[in-house]
């Protein structure tokens, strides 16, 4: 943990959980990612304008971060475009077959105390546990 600064992380973390507030007490939505992008590519009438701001946002505030800070060293890409491409439709699946993305079910759901949120969560970090095992110890990654 050589990179580990708890101050930014208490910050952003800080920042996620007022953003999601706003969006939940202004909005009465869920700020889960997969939810709001996917509502996009659905169009659904009169609901578009908030879900095209708060992407922009996230988009935005990688920009102002990289205009800032520069790019953080050491993010490389070791995997080829078609594995890339792969590994987002399936991210995109699993998001459908779970009902939600890591952001809806961890930030929001639980926030909430839903038992769904709870289980997928679970779920999430068990199946993480698992696959960093199987890439680390038995393919020998």
């Amino acid at each position: 943990m050589e990179n580990f600064t708890p101050v930014s992380a208490l910050i952003g973390g800080a920042a996620i959980g007022i953003a999601t507030a706003v969006l939940l007490f202004a909005n009465g939505r869920v700020a889960g990612i997969s939810g709001i992008s996917g509502g996009l590519v659905f169009l659904p009438r009169g609901d578009i304008a908030w879900r095209v701001l708060f992407l922009g946002g996230l988009i935005g505030g990688a920009l102002v971060h990289r205009a800032s800070f520069g790019w953080s060293e050491g993010i490389t890409f070791d995997a080829s475009w078609p594995l890339l491409v792969a590994g987002g439709l399936l991210v995109g699946f699993g998001t459908r077959l779970g009902g939600g993305c890591t952001s809806g079910h961890g930030v929001c759901g639980m926030a909430r105390l839903s038992v769904r949120s709870i289980v997928a969560v679970i779920t999430f970090m068990l199946a993480a546990g698992v696959t960093l095992y199987i890439v680390r110890h038995v393919a020998g990654g």
